[in-house]
């Protein structure tokens, strides 16, 4: 599986903000940590959706799976490969990292 630390996920996303081909950020996590802390722009899906929902996700873009520290994105960037996604990224360490390590304007929770 492939990851993707917090630094280098802002330096793409700060190297060309409107592009097309910036990666896809997938937040996992639950709608209540969501609210405490986000990671914009990001497309949200509970890992408890996304057996039904991962059809909503555009498999042609670079994804980057994101939840609190890293291991449900994990299972779920795996998920994702086991349907056909090929270039999926698990963000280490998570939105803690990100608050961490990146914007401490992000809340840590």
């Amino acid at each position: 599986m492939k990851s993707i630390s917090v630094t280098e996920l802002a330096a793409l996303l700060m190297s060309n903000p409107t592009s097309e081909d910036l990666p896809l950020v997938l937040d996992v996590r639950e709608p209540w940590e969501v609210s405490c802390a986000q990671l914009l722009p990001s497309l949200h899906i509970p890992m408890g959706e996304i057996t039904s929902r991962f059809e909503e996700i555009d498999a042609t873009r670079s994804i980057v799976c994101l939840c609190h520290h890293g291991v449900r994105s994990l299972q779920v960037a795996r998920f994702l490969q086991s349907r056909g996604f090929t270039d999926v990224f698990n963000l280490s360490g998570g939105i803690n990292a990100w608050s961490i390590e990146v914007d401490s304007r992000v809340p840590i929770y």
